[in-house]
């Protein structure tokens, strides 16, 4: 005989797959209501109907107790629903780090050409603003083909809640950048982020320019703007020299022409489809001897492709690591389930942290 507890249990989960469909033709209604404010430009917000259907929706409700509560309730549903409208009247907002013109700032345009972009000051603020629902997605670089991966972006997906549903390569082209009206031979100082410094390294030497280091590429370019002093020089992007009305002095001075930067999508709810036939995971193993290798033996059994595989340590146990691996296999499949549950067996922690469609270039 089932306990009461047990028949609670049974009754709520049919109660929320109801409410989970409700909530779904609920939704697709609240579509149709702002496609109607967009044609007419209505604003999102409407106090007057909303407290006429709070009013209305509460009557149906008879204990008293509980009228209280449906109306905190109801009124969570229509947040709900004006955020749904803002995101659908004016795209997603879209977090990255640093200001318009840098690398970051360009590749969330070129993923999400209709969205809202906004700029945060650095990786853990774009990534906490998504976890706090403040923004819908984060875009952030989590490897460079010169400079190697971006551990902080790695460190905040290792300790944090946000899943990667895409992956994008951006091809990094550094520019000479300068006022208007000055020349390759007037610059005697150049301006970057330390990175496109390293990059574009033979060709300071070669020109003899002084450095100066700014915190990335497109703060460089504003300051080059605002100086106005034909010496000074920034190294960036050809989209940054048009933001800030400069002049492109000498194109893709960067020592390695492979030079290509991969930018996670990072959002609050994990995203599947067939196209995202990778898999990244992370993950700590026991402190034996030969658990790494098992844990990589598990994933060649089932046939993954593992496509990068990183340490980084654990910053609340000196000395210890965690591992960062890409796989070219499905984790959400049936075979992807069984090897996942066989690591489990030789990993203290393992999480699958997204999918992604390998190879989009941006």
């Amino acid at each position: 005989m089932e306990s009461k507890l047990e028949q609670a249990r049974k009754i709520i989960s049919e109660a929320d797959a109801e409410m989970a469909a409700l909530f779904v033709r609920r939704m697709r209604a609240v579509e149709l209501v702002c496609e109607h404010k967009t044609q007419y430009g209505l604003p999102v917000l409407d106090e007057a109907r909303e407290a006429a259907v709070i009013a209305k929706n509460t009557d149906l409700i008879e204990d008293d107790v509980l009228k209280g509560y449906y109306i905190d309730y109801i009124k969570g549903v229509m947040e709900i629903s004006r955020a749904y409208q803002h995101r659908l009247q004016s795209g997603l907002k879209v977090a990255y780090s640093g200001v318009e013109g840098a690398f970051a700032h360009i590749a969330a345009g070129k993923i999400f050409p209709t969205g809202n972009r906004i700029a945060c000051r650095d990786f853990k603020a774009a990534y906490d603003s998504v976890v706090s629902g403040e923004n819908d997605v984060a875009v952030l670089p989590i490897e460079n083909s010169y400079a190697g991966e971006v551990g902080q972006t790695v460190d905040l997906i290792f300790h944090g809640s946000l899943f990667i549903n895409g992956v994008y390569e951006l091809e990094i082209r550094q520019n000479l950048l300068g006022v208007p009206g000055a020349s390759v031979q007037d610059i005697q100082t150049v301006i970057s982020h330390p990175q496109a410094l390293g990059q574009c390294h033979d060709y300071i030497e070669r020109r003899q320019f002084k450095t100066e280091e700014a915190s990335n590429t497109a703060l460089a370019a504003r300051a080059v703007a605002r100086a106005r002093d034909r010496t000074v020089g920034a190294i960036a992007s050809a989209e940054t020299a048009a933001l800030y009305g400069l002049t492109v002095l000498e194109e893709n001075i960067n020592k390695s022409s492979e030079n290509t930067t991969r930018f996670a999508v990072l959002s609050r709810v994990r995203a599947s489809s067939l196209a995202m036939s990778h898999s990244v995971l992370m993950f700590t193993v026991r402190h034996e001897a030969g658990s790494l290798a098992k844990a990589v033996s598990i994933i060649g059994k089932y046939g993954c492709n593992m496509t990068a595989l990183r340490s980084r340590p654990l910053k609340e146990h000196s000395w210890q690591y965690y591992f960062y691996m890409e796989i070219d296999g499905a984790a959400d499949s049936d075979r992807g389930r069984q090897m996942l549950a066989e690591l489990n067996e030789v990993c203290d922690r393992l999480k699958v942290v997204g999918s992604y469609e390998p190879h989009a270039r941006l």
